[in-house]
């Protein structure tokens, strides 16, 4: 299949009279060239890209999230060298996705989509710069990619600063203080540099707050740092601004969430940077690579937004979560090594491996007429790249963001290139083919285009879901890695002792935690067999992004497990209104958890047991009295086998074969009564499909 000037013998007697005409012009010099040209081509079939008019906005990057929520939890347990590659195809320059922009959540301890995040200050006093794994993303991404641009934003944040209240500006002061912390702690303790930094994601905003958040930053020698609002949509965030000069003077950047590709007029008015500072959120298939290309090329052509961030930056949780595999890429099996580098990494590699921040867009840029778009950048030193994108709605649907429909046509395409542009003597050539798997094709380079005899003109043959980039950089590269080990199930038996006594990192391998969060532990007071265990550390309800529930939960496992034995040591830390519980076949878990059902194993304080079929404790399968009290050690053991279920005490059955109905499948948990402290220790599972 041939791109570059193969046509069909109609189309090469058509192109010989434009050269006869072209030719004839003689005197009327090469600027009539154009003009001839698209009198002869199909409507719509000539586009010039020209920089004799001064150039377009300044390009600010392509991006992605780690958060929003716990969408990276699986990545840091990875082994090496797999966790090497995957990174290196995220961020490592000139080799896969090779993105300008890491953003990550400021961990608030609340469920914000796919899972809690810790934060750096559960309570007032307690500061750890070491909690959770962004810490360590964000510098590992900058020890590939040492100019990137580093975001952090918040999704909820700890309940203290809300004194009982879901909404973090009852004291802005002291809310724009631990934003401040956070930035402060990632310089101290990590040696980052927070470029920009968000209001609260998909939430209403203070305009109070902001403009302390400005001053604070200012007074802690964070000048430097920039201010991004509201990271939710255009409005009311431009309209505030046009009416508050000090509002328009703080904020550097409007970014609005899944914009299709439009930016309103009021933000358009603000003068400021437009972003689309969330978009994508699709299943990471072609369809999904399809809508990336369409939004990076099209969010600047249709809505003068100079950079597009994607949610999320790799699909590293469990996929029966909300939003499964709905990054770039998929990394969800760290127990395996296996990991999948998915199209929309060299959809991505299209713009960003040939582009930087601080690039300019050309004025020339637009859609194509029989469907697609083009854009160009340059540096203004001579380098010039132009992407083209031709994907059709079939193969470029979009989960959040509205794209209008359009058709897509096979077409010619003739560019020219003028100004200072018309000197480039060779184009590279990279393409990608989505869509039909014997056709299809990823990141592939192509034969150069000399412009030497042609006066700065090249004409493609454009069919539907095409990529081509065309640039004078010769950096491109399609990096690979040996192919990973294959995909396999979680392990059918699994047991972790918690007995970490330095970690990196505050959560146990493989577990995920739903509401509240659960920590490495040493305990000082029982140097013996629990010394060491996996703790609920919250004490009270954050304030919340998403509709978490009331009972912390962190989950394990396999989704289509049925039948297991889940046995696990656990101490209940407080008196009286204390419980936890073991569970098994849970069937929901992120946005959804609070409805989340299952076979849950209860015990309480006051000396109570429960068998229920839901988080919540509302269905009750059983019920009855035991010897428990809180701060003493106690194993339980849930067992379900087909309809059925048994519990045991310390090895003694409270309740023998139970019927337990709906789900039949799901995974293993853990989990407190309410936000309290309690300690696990000793997990242990067996299950069977």
């Amino acid at each position: 299949m041939t791109h570059t000037m193969a046509v069909s013998p109609r189309e090469a007697s058509r192109q010989r009279r434009i050269q006869d005409m072209t030719a004839a012009a003689g005197s009327a010099g090469r600027a009539a060239v154009p003009l001839l040209l698209c009198a002869l081509l199909a409507p719509g079939g000539a586009y010039v890209l020209d920089d004799s008019d001064g150039l377009g906005l300044e390009f600010d990057g392509i991006g992605a999230i780690s958060g929003g929520g716990a969408t990276s939890r699986f990545l840091v347990s990875y082994p090496e060298p797999f966790r090497s590659e995957i990174l290196d195809y995220l961020f490592k320059p000139n080799f896969g996705a090779s993105l300008h922009i890491l953003k990550v959540e400021i961990g608030g301890d609340g469920q914000t989509t796919d899972g809690t995040e810790p934060s750096h200050m559960h309570y007032t006093l307690d500061e750890n710069y070491f909690r959770g794994y962004e810490w360590w993303l964000m510098k590992e991404a900058k020890k590939r990619n040492p100019d990137i641009i580093l975001m952090g934003l918040p999704w909820s944040f700890p309940g203290w600063l809300g004194k009982g209240l879901n909404w973090p500006y009852k004291n802005i002061q002291l809310t724009a203080y631990y934003i401040v912390s956070w930035i402060v702690g990632a310089k101290r303790y990590h040696n980052l540099d927070i470029d920009y930094i968000g209001i609260w994601n998909e939430r209403s905003f203070d305009v109070n707050y902001i403009k302390v958040l400005r001053r604070m930053l200012n007074y802690q020698g964070f000048q430097q740092v920039k201010i991004i609002a509201s990271d939710n949509l255009w409005e009311p965030i431009s309209s505030s601004m046009l009416f508050d000069p000090e509002l328009l003077k703080v904020i550097d950047v409007i970014g609005a969430h899944y914009p299709g590709t439009l930016s309103a007029h009021n933000a358009q008015l603000t003068g400021k940077k437009l972003w689309s500072s969330e978009d994508f959120s699709t299943l990471n298939s072609d369809v999904g690579a399809g809508c990336w290309a369409r939004i990076l090329n099209q969010n600047y052509i249709n809505g003068y937004m100079t950079s597009t961030i994607a949610w999320n930056l790799v699909a590293s949780y469990y996929e029966e979560l909300p939003y499964g595999r709905c990054g770039l890429m998929t990394a969800q099996e760290p127990w395996s090594g296996h990991y999948v580098v998915e199209s929309p990494i060299w959809v991505s590699a299209h713009t960003s491996q040939f582009t930087q921040p601080g690039w300019y867009y050309l004025k020339t840029v637009g859609h194509l007429k029989e469907g697609g778009s083009y854009v160009a950048l340059t540096d203004g030193l001579g380098n010039l790249t132009i992407i083209i994108e031709t994907m059709s709605h079939k193969h470029s649907m979009c989960i959040r963001p509205f794209l209008p429909y359009y058709n897509v046509s096979q077409q010619l395409a003739t560019f020219f290139l003028q100004g200072t542009l018309s000197d480039i003597p060779e184009l590279q050539v990279w393409y990608t083919k989505l869509g039909i798997p014997s056709e299809r094709f990823l990141f592939k380079r192509l034969d150069s285009i000399w412009l030497l005899d042609s006066g700065g003109t090249f004409t493609l043959e454009l069919q539907e879901d095409e990529i081509f980039t065309l640039t004078t950089l010769t950096t491109g590269r399609k990096g690979q890695f040996p192919f990973p080990p294959k995909s396999r199930p979680f392990p059918s038996i699994y047991d972790d002792d918690f007995n970490v006594e330095y970690p990196f990192f505050s959560e146990a391998p493989f577990f995920a935690d739903q509401t509240g969060i659960f920590e490495y532990y040493m305990n000082t007071e029982d140097p013996g067999e629990h010394q060491f265990t996996l703790r609920q550390v919250l004490n009270q309800r954050p304030i919340t992004w998403a509709a978490d529930a009331f009972s912390p939960i962190s989950i394990i496992g396999d989704y289509q497990w049925t039948n297991l034995t889940i046995e696990c040591d656990v101490y209940i830390e407080t008196p009286e209104k204390g419980g936890v519980f073991i569970a098994g076949r849970v069937n929901k878990g992120g946005i959804l958890v609070r409805s989340a059902t299952g076979v849950f194993f209860w015990i309480f304080a006051s000396g109570f047991y429960r068998l229920t079929a839901d988080l919540a404790g509302w269905m009750m399968y059983t019920s009855g009295h035991a010897e428990i009290r809180a701060q003493e050690w106690y194993t339980l053991t849930l067992i379900i086998k087909g309809p059925l279920s048994s519990g045991m005490l310390n090895g003694q059955f409270l309740w023998k074969n139970v019927p337990v109905h709906y789900p039949r499948n799901g995974w293993a948990a853990i989990g407190t009564h309410s936000f309290e402290f309690a300690q696990f220790d000793n997990f242990h599972v067996e299950a069977e499909h």
